[in-house]
């Protein structure tokens, strides 16, 4: 069977556990699948440019982050941001309550604290993971479906097993899952890397 869509997907979940009882909760464990996808692939496709301006110790992240790539000021050098831990960012503030272009910044909830704390206001650009869209059945497709379909059907037939019971293939679910997680941040790295063999030609005239 075909899975190239949202319906399709839970039709196949179904087929593979042979059981016809499960239309009610088969979008559950879809759900339950992408949220542990969500934690465990970093793909190119989820990669994300947000430009913005600094002018104050704290900036709001964006709506759909989920993790920095790379985080810089707009300027002749491209000047980066380094990302601190908390108690790190405490101590330089302790050290020096300096205002000048921002060096560093931590994660405070949903919002970024930088140091120095700007004197001016400053360019930047933030490079980010936000999230593999979710399936419904108004969005009933995604990347992630229509390049690795193995990934949401194991994701979700492995999170089907706790509300299944004893189901003796979780073993199997899961492993196969792993085996697809694997092979796309694999897959992304070589990409991202520069590995995929691919070459540019450019024609001189």
């Amino acid at each position: 069977m075909a899975i190239s869509n949202y319906s399709e997907l839970k039709a196949s979940i179904a087929d593979f556990l042979n059981r016809d009882d499960l239309a009610s909760v088969a979008g559950d464990f879809i759900a339950l699948a992408e949220a542990q996808m969500g934690r465990e692939i970093r793909h190119h496709k989820m990669i994300e440019r947000a430009e913005g301006e600094v002018d104050t110790r704290f900036s709001q992240v964006p709506a759909d982050w989920l993790e920095s790539i790379r985080f810089h000021v707009n300027d002749d050098k491209s000047s980066e941001i380094e990302l601190i831990s908390l108690a790190e960012m405490l101590k330089f503030r302790n050290e020096n309550s300096a205002t000048g272009k921002p060096k560093y910044y931590a994660i405070v909830g949903e919002s970024f604290e930088v140091y120095p704390t700007p004197d001016t206001t400053y360019s930047t650009e933030l490079m980010y993971y936000k999230p593999i869209p979710a399936l419904s059945d108004s969005n009933t497709t995604n990347w992630l479906l229509t390049s690795n379909p193995d990934a949401y059907l194991y994701g979700s037939l492995m999170q089907s097993a706790p509300y299944l019971k004893d189901d003796q293939r979780m073993q199997v679910w899961s492993v196969l899952y792993s085996n697809a997680v694997q092979s796309i941040n694999t897959e992304s790295r070589r990409i991202r890397s520069g590995g995929s063999g691919l070459k540019l030609k450019i024609r001189s005239y």
